[in-house]
């Protein structure tokens, strides 16, 4: 391993290259300032991403024909080039993104890590996220690492020995922080509704944001809960402490909370720091299907952009301009679908911010369906939950727009009846 600087490092950058970045909080900001840096002097770059935290140069317009981005999820500061045609994004469930770099599917020439310092028998550790981090560090013909004593160090998948590290850059910083606002009353009785389909020995899979705090807050009583997510924030680590999540009925790391990112404060950064009871997994084992329905009661809370009337869920894009991406949403609505007792959710409000239902007629034109109509068991509102398993279209139609918000539900019952209306309605 030879230390150096961000910029030394990064001469092993050349045009025609494809360069993979660390994930979210874990994005190596010296590695990534030095890229853009170092864009100015090559030509055509292709940097490989799933969402960071951050600035990202490599997405700037003054950079076109330079580098550029080529994500597997859309990050706020990738999304306008996404949308303004100098970037791209390429939709994949997160379970197989791992699968995609080692098959030499995307064959990678530079992966920029970011990693804790070395152990006393020189292993550094990949930390808040392994995802497809760690086939990326494997698969990649040049590992450059950011050795940051703010990264905590963290058991399970995401050692990496410095004899597997080709350059490395010493620069302390604390990591990307995502603070949660309080939820609002929306978000709280959402919580509420999503907290009472959890039942005691779930294993729990949930995101980050105001809903999946709300759901935490709720479950305070619950008893002997798991977690095995692809992503966790500081909602887990109250109700660790407490008992209420101690993993005690899981299938699988019986005891442990088992990750493939998180993203949060520092609080969840301690938490995780040096912590045998929380194993940080790739995301071709967490996401996987078969490993997902092998625990009691999957519980999977997923968001949504919209739901049409039938349950199609669109969950990365608003019409045809791309938001987020697939992600794992797919993995553990299947997986909790088939786990014993599991309850796939799709929980979002019943309108945007600007008073625009989310349970729409038929989806925006150009928007994607990220879970199918097939797929869907639960979508929740502030207004209730709708259960669709095994009912018909109209069926469908009426629960959803039972939960709809009140300002909507007359439209929506006009579209429906437009849609169905050779038909009687039935209960």
């Amino acid at each position: 391993m030879k230390i150096t600087t961000p910029d030394e490092a990064l001469k092993v950058v050349e045009s025609g290259h494809r360069v993979f970045i660390h994930t979210a909080a874990a994005a190596p900001q010296s590695l990534v300032q030095a890229l853009g840096r170092r864009a100015m002097d090559v030509q055509n770059v292709e940097t490989i991403h799933l969402h960071t935290e951050g600035p990202a140069p490599y997405s700037a317009p003054d950079l076109q024909g330079n580098i550029y981005s080529n994500s597997f999820f859309v990050g706020a500061n990738v999304r306008p080039a996404v949308n303004e045609g100098y970037a791209d994004y390429i939709p994949i469930f997160l379970s197989e993104v791992p699968k995609l770099l080692r098959s030499g599917g995307l064959p990678l020439d530079v992966a920029l890590i970011h990693v804790s310092p070395p152990d006393s028998h020189g292993f550094c550790s990949l930390g808040v996220s392994v995802d497809a981090s760690r086939a990326a560090a494997d698969s990649a013909k040049v590992v450059v690492a950011q050795i940051n004593k703010h990264m905590p160090r963290t058991h399970g998948h995401g050692l990496v020995h410095v004899s597997n590290i080709d350059f490395a850059v010493e620069h302390d910083e604390p990591l990307h922080e995502h603070t949660i606002p309080a939820a609002s009353a929306v978000e709280t009785a959402i919580g509420k509704h999503v907290a009472e389909l959890v039942e005691d020995g779930a294993t729990l899979q949930l995101g980050i944001g105001a809903i999946p705090d709300a759901v935490l807050a709720a479950l305070k009583n619950h008893k002997n809960l798991g977690i095995h997510s692809e992503m966790f924030s500081d909602g887990v680590v109250d109700l660790v402490k407490s008992g209420v999540i101690n993993g005690a009925r899981k299938a699988r790391q019986i005891g442990k909370v088992v990750g493939s990112f998180c993203i949060g404060s520092q609080k969840v950064y301690d938490f995780i720091d040096d912590n045998p009871s929380v194993e940080m997994l790739e995301a071709s084992y967490v996401n996987d299907t078969a490993v997902i329905r092998r625990h009691p009661k999957v519980t999977a809370i997923n968001s949504a952009i919209e739901v049409d009337l039938t349950g199609q869920v669109c969950a990365d894009s608003i019409g045809p301009r791309i938001y987020s991406g697939v992600g794992g949403q797919m993995d553990f609505i299947r997986g909790a679908a088939l786990s014993p007792g599991g309850k796939p959710i799709i929980a979002l409000p019943s309108v945007t911010r600007r008073g625009e239902s989310r349970i729409s007629a038929m989806l925006k034109l150009g928007a994607g369906v990220v879970t199918t109509r097939a797929h869907v068991h639960y979508v929740v509102t502030e207004n209730g939950v709708a259960y669709l398993y095994g009912k018909n279209l109209r069926q469908r139609a009426k629960a959803l727009i039972n939960v709809a918000h009140p300002d909507h539900r007359e439209d929506l019952e006009r579209a429906a009846h437009e849609r169905f209306s050779s038909l009687e309605w039935r209960d």
